[in-house]
């Protein structure tokens, strides 16, 4: 079983904790005293998290590491309340030179399709496009 418990700071302040660490959950009237992630925005963080952590493990097993690695993850809300994400595409970033694209994108996909749960999460509400770009350094 996993647990988190949310604790109320100040104001629209809350600091979340979990077995493995904190995070702040701000949601501020004024965008100066922003001092944490809003909920949907820790949503789109986790998808590219999650991604993140398989392809990089995936990647040292394949023996096809990169230089440096980016993901981008971009999506829409729906203008009828409850605002849900549509249209995700997440955009893995490979930077570096001689890829072993293959490897790369066997990496990819084995995250997307396979292991990835948080991919799958957001499955069973909207689509989700998956991009891959190298960019030579």
């Amino acid at each position: 079983m996993t647990k988190v418990e949310l604790t109320w700071e100040d104001n629209m302040l809350f600091e979340s904790n979990h077995e493995s660490g904190s995070l702040m959950i701000d949601a501020p009237q004024d965008e100066s005293d922003n001092r944490g992630l809003r909920p949907k925005a820790l949503m789109l963080s986790a998808l590219a998290g999650c991604g993140g952590l398989d392809i990089i493990s995936l990647l040292k097993k394949m023996r096809a590491e990169v230089d440096e690695f980016k993901i981008d993850v971009t999506a829409d809300l729906t203008d009828e309340h409850p605002k849900i994400y549509k249209n995700v595409v997440v955009t893995y970033r490979f930077f570096g030179k001689d890829f072993k694209k293959d490897k790369i994108q066997k990496a990819v996909g084995l995250s997307v399709e396979r292991y990835c749960g948080v991919m799958e999460m957001f499955r069973k509400f909207t689509d989700v496009t998956v991009e891959i770009e190298y960019i030579e350094q």
